[in-house]
C-alpha cells in the first residue's frame, strides 16, 4: 500500500502548470493502493483553498475530495502517532510534519510514501520514500 502525501493531492487538483506534475499525481491517485492521513486531508484543505494559491479551491470543491479520498485507508492523529513520530524525527532527522507522515504510513502496515519532501527511496525503518516527480 502506498501511503500518500499532501503535496501529491496539491498537484492532483490544482492548475496544470505545464510542468506535468499534476498528470502524474492523477496517474498515481488512479493507481489505487492509496492511503491517506487526517494530517494530509487537513495540509491539503488549507494550502488548495489558500487565496495566495493561483486557482485556490473553494470550500465545497475541496472537503469533495477529501470525502472522496476518505473511503481509502486513514491513520488518524492520536497520541501513538504522535509519540511514533518524535521517535522517527529523532533518529531521522527530519521535521516533525515529515516524521508524522513516515510515522502514520508506519501505522498503517503502508512499505511506499510517495512525496517529494523527504529523500527519494531513502529507507526510513521499513517505509522508503519515492519522489514520482525526479524525472519530469
Amino acid at each position: 500500500m502506498r501511503f500518500i502525501d499532501t503535496n501529491i493531492l496539491l498537484y492532483a487538483f490544482g492548475a496544470d502548470e505545464g510542468s506535468g506534475r499534476p498528470e502524474t499525481a492523477r496517474h498515481i491517485l488512479a493507481g489505487g493502493d492509496l492511503a491517506f492521513s487526517i494530517q494530509v486531508f487537513q495540509e491539503f484543505y488549507v494550502q488548495s483553498t489558500h487565496s495566495r494559491r493561483k486557482e485556490p479551491l473553494t470550500h465545497d470543491e475541496a472537503c469533495a475530495v477529501i470525502e472522496t479520498l476518505a473511503s481509502f485507508p486513514l491513520q488518524t492523529n492520536d497520541l501513538a502517532v504522535f509519540r511514533a513520530a518524535l521517535i522517527i524525527r529523532d533518529q531521522w532527522r527530519v521535521s516533525f510534519w515529515d516524521a508524522s507522515i513516515l510515522a502514520a504510513a508506519r501505522m498503517l502496515g503502508c512499505e511506499c510514501v510517495v512525496s517529494e519532501d523527504l529523500s527519494h527511496e531513502q529507507d526510513y525503518g521499513g517505509v522508503i520514500v519515492s519522489n514520482p516527480f525526479l524525472t519530469t
